[in-house]
């Protein structure tokens, strides 16, 4: 051994050393500064184990006084060594942070990782390991809508009540429409799933025209009524109220709930409503005119208490 260096191998540090050699699954580098630390138990000199494991003399050395100083341990554990590459300085991480801050160059709509790198001079990576250091997602934005209605709060409860305290007798129905529905079909027929082939279809496709889905969703039973008309106009509307009109039970109250789409306020929509007083229909801003306002309060309203 090196002059300054010695030690010797308790039957404890000796068993451990032996289970790491026998094992199998033990990464070999660990299998080597064991067996240099056992060969030098044994006597071995370092010329000795060179030939046994292969290894320079610099190598056995370091290990044989890893072993003198921190035991079986610090075999199994490197050293942390520095980086190849210095860190980056505060100044540029700091200019990265107040950039990204900033609006992005030329038209762009947001700073990318490569345009960020390339604006300040580091690699990509470095940028994205800042961003995720300092939360910045300069890719995501949060939208918010704020309203400027003075009655927001009681047409809020208005609304929301009659979905979570629905009234007693009464029927609740959100009603919607969702237009310009493609219908499509392929250009020729595909062949079906069968072993060791997947369904088949053309790339391409055949238009035969769009339809409307009318919709009103019973919030208390979950059922849906709906229709697929060719248009999206008052008279398909009516013909969808006609249609909820024959499929709900007679004498109940109905509130409806709608959008403030231009169809749902027609004069001949509203001449319908006067002509079924049992509908009362609410939008999110008004009533629609010419049917019952909805008065319906929420649990947490001050009406409630």
């Amino acid at each position: 051994m090196r002059t300054g260096i010695a030690f010797t191998v308790d039957a404890a540090d000796r068993a451990r050393l032996e289970a790491i050699v026998a094992d199998r699954n033990r990464p070999q580098k660990h299998v080597w500064r064991a067996r240099i630390i056992l060969l030098t138990s044994a006597g071995v000199g370092t010329s000795g184990i060179e030939r046994e494991t292969g290894k320079d003399k610099t190598c056995v050395w370091r290990w044989q006084e890893r072993f003198m100083l921190e035991g079986v341990d610090g075999l199994l554990r490197d050293k942390t060594r520095p980086s190849r590459k210095p860190p980056l300085a505060t100044s540029v991480i700091e200019r990265v942070v107040t950039l990204t801050k900033s609006d992005p160059p030329s038209e762009a709509t947001h700073w990318t990782a490569a345009a960020m790198a390339k604006a300040v001079g580091v690699s990509i990576s470095s940028v994205q390991r800042i961003w995720r250091a300092h939360g910045l997602q300069p890719h995501r934005v949060h939208l918010f809508k704020l309203s400027n209605d003075p009655a927001f709060i009681t047409k809020l409860r208005d609304i929301v009540g009659l979905y979570v305290d629905p009234p007693a007798h009464a029927i609740v129905l959100s009603v919607d429409e969702k237009s310009q529905i493609q219908a499509l079909d392929r250009t020729q027929p595909g062949l079906p799933i069968k072993k060791g082939r997947c369904q088949t279809m053309t790339h391409d496709y055949k238009r035969h025209g769009t339809t409307t889905l009318f919709a009103a969703l019973d919030v208390l039973e979950g059922r849906v009524i709906g229709r697929c008309m060719q248009r999206h106009r008052h008279q398909e509307f009516i013909r969808f109220l006609n249609t909820i009109e024959a499929e709900l039970p007679a004498g109940k109250l109905v509130h409806v709930i709608l959008d403030n789409y231009a169809t749902h306020k027609h004069a001949k929509v509203r001449a319908w409503l006067k002509r079924h007083p049992r509908f009362a229909s609410t939008s999110p801003r008004h009533p629609l005119p010419g049917s019952m306002p909805s008065k319906v309060t929420s649990p947490s309203s001050p009406a409630a208490a």
